[in-house]
């Protein structure tokens, strides 16, 4: 509890940034830049396109180093070589190695989408939690405000039941509302707590970590069509990116399947040395050789069949994740127009309604037309009724930073700043 209340009385240092000055824009780029999930995902795909070149190479020159050493029976000095050396390199005709560097380029796109997925994953959750964090505070805020009322309100009661004008229920009632709010702030607290706790593991900090009070970040119009929607998220989701990929990478794949039909010749060049000659090299002779696959049908068909399904198969996943990010994406504009429905029902019409109720209420219980019990109920509707819009905006904020998620792509940066 002390530890809380330091995190809200004392202006200490987040990063750059002073804890009171903590903004939606920060906290997205402090997440981007130093959460560990997107760090391996960086080096992962660094690794991956480090494969490329290894592919796309040539296979080792071989050499051969060969001397006599020792003879047993008697013959003229250069009868046969005594040392022989040669050279051996395997010439890719058929285009393996740049069917290899296809495929690895591909999966180092897919690896590159896996980083998107990452980065995108991470801003969602950061900035839900920075909206969820706000909506603590401010519900925080409500509760103190309605806990001064109240007490007020046991107060004026109790001053009132000495000088006979109130009963005793009233008292109870009154400081019975104002323990509820106590329990009720306590929850809050801890919804608190858990939100700066789960923003700073985003963003690699200690979780005990002080932060920052975030600036309320109202709710700005925005345009969500359906079309474009359904473009974007066809076009710029991780997860459609990476089947893409993979098709891409088992086209390459059943190539390579086909080529290693083709026989890869050897060039070798060998010299040779006798040990009467006066010469470093006493022979010089060049050769070829190459692989005769078409005797082993039964293995190449079937590496052909097994590309051509992964190909088939390739083509399905890209479908399946094509239709999940629809369906995502509808899922997603349900919620934030859910969302944006409730908040806009409760701070147009419902939250001033019962205002007005409450008013009446005060009004009725002053002059005696109603009692205190009445008064305390109009009360805790508006009460109540207020927490509700709060958390109706943050849900809609959440809700688009959700869709973000979903489709791949920022919807803008007013709502961002």
């Amino acid at each position: 509890m002390k530890r809380l209340l330091l995190f809200c009385l004392f202006p200490l240092l987040i990063h750059a940034e002073r804890p009171d000055d903590l903004s939606l824009e920060g906290v997205s780029r402090a997440a981007l830049a130093n959460n560990p999930g997107v760090k391996e995902a960086l080096e992962k795909w660094s690794a991956m396109r480090a494969r490329i070149p290894q592919e796309a190479a040539w296979d080792d020159p071989r050499v051969s180093v060969q001397s006599r050493l020792a003879r047993f029976v008697s013959i003229p000095p250069n009868a046969f070589a005594d040392q022989t050396l040669s050279v051996e390199q395997m010439i890719p005709l058929s285009g393996r190695n740049r069917s290899r560097a296809r495929a690895a380029t591909a999966e180092a796109i897919s690896a590159f989408e896996e980083v998107r997925r990452r980065q995108l994953d991470v801003l969602a959750k950061a900035r839900a939690a920075y909206f969820r964090l706000a909506n603590a505070y401010a519900q925080i805020e409500l509760n103190r405000g309605n806990l001064i009322s109240l007490q007020q309100i046991a107060e004026s009661s109790r001053a009132g039941y000495q000088a006979g004008s109130r009963t005793g229920a009233d008292v109870l009632v009154a400081d019975t509302e104002a323990s509820k709010l106590l329990e009720a702030r306590r929850d809050l607290e801890t919804s608190l707590a858990a939100e700066q706790s789960r923003l700073n593991v985003l963003m690699n900090r200690d979780a005990f970590a002080p932060l920052g009070k975030p600036a309320d970040v109202p709710i700005e119009p925005m345009e969500l069509p359906v079309d474009k929607l359904r473009a974007l998220a066809l076009s710029n989701r991780p997860e459609v990116r990476m089947a893409e990929a993979a098709i891409e990478a088992a086209k390459a794949r059943l190539e390579l399947a086909h080529r290693e039909w083709i026989p890869e010749p050897a060039l070798s060049i060998q010299g040779q040395r006798y040990n009467g000659a006066s010469q470093a090299a006493s022979e010089l002779d060049a050769g070829i050789s190459f692989n005769i696959p078409w005797g082993n049908h039964k293995k190449y068909s079937a590496a052909v069949r097994e590309a051509a399904g992964n190909l088939a198969a390739a083509r399905q996943a890209l479908d399946a994740a094509q239709r999940d990010a629809i369906g995502l994406l509808r899922d997603a504009l349900e919620k934030i127009e859910t969302a944006r429905h409730h908040a806009e029902l409760y701070n147009d019409k419902i939250v001033p309604r019962a205002r007005q109720a409450f008013k009446a209420s005060q009004l009725a219980y002053e002059s005696g037309k109603t009692g205190f019990s009445d008064w305390i109920t109009a009360q805790r509707n508006v009460r109540d009724l207020d927490a509700m819009a709060r958390q109706s905006q943050a849900d809609c904020q959440v809700a688009i930073a959700e869709l973000e998620a979903v489709i791949g792509a920022d919807l803008g940066e007013k709502h961002a700043k």
